[in-house]
């Protein structure tokens, strides 16, 4: 009989756990490069490994080689710490969200908020992250980061919200239950809200047309500009990490989690629906140009929030 702390850290280190993470992280990579090639006329990925399928991982460890150089007037503890720890805040979020099975591998009533939470400290990280080089690139991209999350924030905490009203649970993992025993799935009944979520996170994890932190026509790389070798595999990975999190976020919230009919494994389930998020995420990003830091503002003020109010008022009147 294999002790329950064993099996507990194997699922931590194996499977729902960092390697199957890191390894769906390439894959999506893989997925949102080749599929954003296509839109474009381009081949994207094509020769290391079949159709290019291992060119995300290829660059990652090209990256561990190079030189990693720290600036010499950076703030050389946080520039060497800040990657290391956005990688664990983003791992620790997407621990709170089921993925491989009906529930998370850590979860409890009020994980909702403590996800919202997680997901703006990630942010002030990167913030401090580009502070730290002394760049002007850096600290005029990690600006506008904090800029970028005063207009997403508030609808996606309000859209996220509608949900649990009508679940009547603060967890992740019970709102995702909640619609596979009923089969009321909230895509179908809260379509603003799921619209508003994509275009929230879209911002959140930094893809165009809301990449306008790194905007290399204008700050070189942005924000992270200085980073280099190690570091910069990190963030990229991190990168990599907040694109499943924000698929298993509208997975678990709107799609029912990784749950589904037949008897099929649920983490089937979870890479069909998570996939089909991240080609809508992939196609609006090849669709739309880079908005200026002003027209992304005024647009989640003006149109977001009204939207997003307008979603929780629907579902009040619903729910009484």
């Amino acid at each position: 009989m294999v002790p329950a702390e064993i099996i507990e850290f194997l699922s931590v280190l194996i499977y729902p756990g960092f390697i199957f993470i890191f390894t769906l992280a390439f894959f999506y990579e893989w997925v949102d490069r080749k599929f954003v090639a296509r839109l474009q006329n381009r081949y994207g990925p094509l020769y290391a490994g079949p159709g290019g399928i291992l060119q995300p991982f290829a660059d990652f460890i090209k990256l561990l080689a190079k030189e990693d150089i720290t600036p010499r007037a950076a703030d050389k503890t946080t520039f060497r710490v800040t990657p290391i720890l956005m990688l664990a805040l983003a791992l620790s979020t997407l621990f709170f969200i089921p993925t491989a099975y009906t529930t998370a591998v850590s979860w409890f009533e009020g994980d909702l908020i403590f996800v919202t939470f997680l997901v703006s400290i990630l942010v002030l990280i990167t913030l401090i992250a580009a502070w730290s080089s002394t760049s002007t690139f850096s600290t005029v991209g990690g600006i506008r980061v904090v800029l970028q999350m005063l207009g997403f924030e508030i609808p996606m905490t309000i859209v996220m919200v509608g949900p649990a009203i009508v679940s009547k649970t603060l967890s992740i993992t019970n709102i995702a239950l909640w619609q596979y025993t009923t089969g009321h799935y909230f895509a179908i009944y809260q379509p603003i809200g799921l619209i508003v979520l994509i275009i929230c996170l879209l911002a959140e994890i930094k893809k165009a047309p809301f990449d306008i932190p790194e905007a290399e026509s204008e700050l070189a790389a942005g924000w992270i500009t200085e980073f280099s070798g190690r570091k910069l595999a990190l963030i990229r990975l991190t990168t990599d990490v907040e694109l499943i999190l924000a698929g298993a976020l509208v997975t678990a919230l709107f799609l029912g989690g990784p749950t589904g009919p037949f008897g099929i494994p649920s983490v089937i389930f979870f890479l069909i629906k998570t996939t089909g998020v991240i080609l809508v995420i992939s196609n609006l990003r090849a669709l739309f140009a880079r908005f200026r830091i002003d027209q992304m503002l005024g647009g989640f003020w003006k149109y977001l929030v009204p939207l997003a109010l307008l979603q929780i008022i629907l579902v009040t009147l619903g729910v009484g």
